[in-house]
């Protein structure tokens, strides 16, 4: 297929399969002036040599597992690529994973996909994951090891389904991950994405949500934390073109250490077709020490006058005096005051984790990043 262009003067104006498409990057483009193009390994340019990354799947019963070809006609249905290196992941991954839960199945345990990397070298992939009518599951999406990485996954929700899906970004300190997570969300289905992201030396991770029929709900949440030298980018884009539809987005991160960067794009388009949305997008980022930097831009296109609801806000500073204070004057020591305001900043998210123990081990992480 080729070039597509959107009729909206936004930041996601074309899309295609085609890497040509899409000029090399220089920086001084709107999608990529935050990103430190020198730190891709080769991702964005072609550039990367050949690497790997292993996926492992433990299913639950009701999910039926496939490896499949690049010429699988199911693939590349949901998403198309917005950018050079989403393009240039699909242009060359051979093999890509194919989960598919049956119509009105319920999995009966959560779903986890497990990600390693070997080592040096660039890797590219591509997950499918399709929810039929009615159905209801839960997919974990586990990054670990040492990896330069570029994949698209796509989340097909049918009608009246419903998909959670909780992506950990726990990679080693040298790993480079440019990944599109996008969802596809039919008549009244519902889908619940979590992204956590820790580790890695660079990760720009784009989550996207559209909607194919009227009563769709989306939440995505996303909770960061940002050390020395670290970028951590998400850019989020919910494309309402179907009425009376809902999409609520909220992203916290805590930054500490010299040049710790974190970059947060929440785009909202509303169409003139969709009448009756209801959209809310919220960023809030800690700085814990000089030297970090959070950059943190939301984006709200209304093209329709009839909206149940929209709005959005953002905001980045460091911790509450008071609050700290507040604690120190009861007897309690300024590490452990300062542990226990950063808690609560993150306790409403870590909430929505429903599985405990993965709720239990980003928790653990994060006590292990105040510990440094």
């Amino acid at each position: 297929m080729g070039l597509e262009t959107k009729p909206l003067s936004t930041l996601h104006e074309k899309v295609s399969y085609n890497v040509e498409d899409f000029p090399v990057p220089t920086g001084r483009e709107e999608e990529w002036r935050f990103t430190p193009l020198s730190r891709l390994k080769g991702l964005h340019d072609g550039a990367a040599a050949a690497g790997s990354v292993l996926v492992h799947v433990d299913a639950a019963p009701e999910v039926t597992v496939e490896t499949v070809g690049r010429d699988d006609p199911r693939l590349g249905k949901a998403y198309v690529p917005a950018d050079r290196v989403s393009a240039q992941a699909f242009a060359v991954f051979e093999k890509a994973t194919v989960l598919t839960v049956p119509r009105e199945a319920v999995a009966s345990k959560p779903t986890v996909i497990t990600l390693t990397g070997s080592g040096a070298g660039a890797a590219y992939g591509h997950l499918l994951v399709k929810l039929e009518p009615m159905a209801e599951a839960v997919f974990v999406l586990d990054h670990q090891g040492s990896a330069v990485y570029a994949d698209n996954v796509e989340f097909v929700v049918g009608e009246g389904a419903t998909l959670k899906v909780i992506s950990l970004q726990d990679w080693a300190d040298d790993a480079v991950h440019v990944s599109h997570h996008h969802a596809l969300l039919g008549k009244d289905a519902t889908f619940r994405s979590f992204v956590v992201t820790l580790g890695g030396d660079l990760v720009r991770l784009s989550p996207s949500v559209s909607y194919s029929g009227p009563g769709g709900d989306a939440d995505l949440t996303g909770l960061y934390f940002v050390d020395a030298g670290q970028h951590m980018e998400h850019r989020l884009l919910v494309d309402h073109s179907q009425p009376n539809c809902k999409s609520n987005v909220t992203y916290k991160g805590a930054l500490q250490g010299e040049d710790a960067h974190a970059v947060w794009i929440g785009d909202v388009i509303i169409r003139v077709e969709a009448e009756g949305t209801d959209t809310y997008e919220l960023n809030r980022n800690l700085l814990l020490t000089d030297g970090a930097r959070a950059d943190s831009v939301p984006n709200l296109e209304i093209l329709t006058g009839e909206v149940a609801g929209a709005g959005h806000a953002s905001a980045s500073g460091r911790l509450d005096d008071e609050h700290i204070f507040y604690l120190q004057a009861r007897g309690i020591p300024f590490d452990d005051a300062r542990r226990l305001v950063i808690r609560g900043f993150f306790a409403q998210l870590l909430e929505k984790i429903e599985l405990p123990e993965l709720r239990e081990r980003v928790l653990g992480k994060v006590e292990a990043e105040l510990e440094k």
